[in-house]
């Protein structure tokens, strides 16, 4: 088969694989988690085979540790999460109203100075735009939290992620050996090598961003949603946990966190009690120079080869094509793809296209 009719053909097999995908992504979600949980679990499997338990043993301590990691999850965090969900959402509209109060000062200003200037403007304008913007917010919010208590998909989604995950998870934990001696066994036999080696550095440029960056993420989790509560922040412990769980996308969490915590630290303790407010922003700084130049360089490190931009714009970009399952799979994409850039360019800048004086091999001609 030439270059040609190969290249064709893997292009035509990634578009109907994208294609499949976004047509199947609302029933894929338990698959993908399955997938992912017994790709990170292999090693510990392996590490069991070493200490005298078969992989059918090793196998199902996985699963099962697995399964009451989840259930402990459920019965712990999920009771307390929904409880402040839903006091936030009664709440919202008051915290909107006292937001409006709080602006409308800066916006009378803003607007005399531009009606000093000759800009024709009225203070009732600006003070019925804000009403405007306020009752548009919590409309927005509260039809967003009727779709996800309403949305059939995503109770299925949840009720499926429990039930078919830890099966999926077993099965190819089992398996997965001899799923790679058997995938191994179907690549042409004239790029095998290189194959293996392409492999091997995607597997280490996933892995390691996973693992380490997962670490940062529960040690975030942890520290926020503990010292926002401590602080006496409304809400501290929720806005916590998602704060430390977005942080997977780089930039993503610390924004996210560092903007709502803060502005319900002003609505709740402004004027009377500012050290409060302080408190919750100094919180955000330690975590933030904590998370840079501690837990980041020592868990994850800056060999995986994966640029927190190039990150972000996966995990986004999988999120806006294809949901939840995207922002899933928009990891090992993005190490895939940047594992094969990487090496395309090391091939073209070793070619002779690039430069003559290199071999037709991919090596430099002998110095004369």
């Amino acid at each position: 088969m030439s270059p040609q009719r190969q290249a064709l053909f893997w292009l035509i097999f990634v578009a109907v694989l994208g294609l499949m995908t976004f047509a199947l992504r609302d029933m894929l979600l338990p698959f993908v988690v399955g997938m992912a949980v017994a790709y990170l679990s292999d090693p510990l499997a392996d590490w069991l085979e070493r200490m005298r338990l078969s992989r059918n043993q090793a196998t199902i301590v996985i699963t099962v540790s697995f399964i009451i990691i989840l259930l402990l999850g459920l019965l712990i965090l999920v009771p307390l999460v929904v409880r402040q969900a839903g006091e936030l959402l009664l709440q919202l509209p008051g915290y909107v109203e006292q937001a409006t109060k709080l602006l409308q000062p800066f916006v009378m200003n803003m607007l005399e100075a531009a009606s000093d200037r000759g800009v024709d403007v009225s203070r009732d304008d600006g003070a019925q735009a804000l009403k405007e913007y306020a009752s548009q917010a919590v409309k927005f919010f509260t039809e967003l939290a009727g779709n996800l208590v309403r949305g059939g998909a995503a109770l299925l989604n949840f009720l499926s992620l429990l039930v078919i995950t830890p099966i999926v998870t077993f099965y190819l934990l089992y398996e997965w050996d001899n799923l790679v001696e058997k995938i191994d066994g179907w690549l042409p036999r004239r790029y095998a090598t290189t194959i293996r080696k392409l492999v091997q550095d995607i597997d280490r440029t996933l892995a390691g961003f996973v693992r380490g960056q997962g670490t940062v993420c529960i040690v975030l989790m942890i520290y926020y949603s503990t010292t926002l509560s401590l602080s006496g922040l409304s809400f501290g412990f929720l806005i916590g946990l998602l704060s430390g769980a977005l942080s997977f996308i780089p930039f993503v969490g610390a924004i996210f966190g560092a903007i709502t915590s803060i502005g319900l630290a002003i609505l709740q303790f402004w004027p009377d009690d500012m050290a409060r407010v302080a408190i919750v922003l100094a919180i955000y700084v330690v975590g933030q120079v904590a998370e840079g130049y501690v837990l980041t360089p020592k868990l994850v490190g800056d060999r995986i080869g994966l640029h927190p931009v190039w990150v972000m714009f996966g995990v986004l970009a999988g999120g806006v094509l294809f949901g939840f399952v995207g922002m899933l799979l928009a990891l090992p994409v993005s190490a895939v793809v940047g594992v094969l850039v990487r090496f395309g360019l090391d091939q073209y800048l070793r070619s002779h296209f690039y430069d003559p004086a290199n071999t037709e091999e991919g090596g430099k001609t002998p110095e004369t």
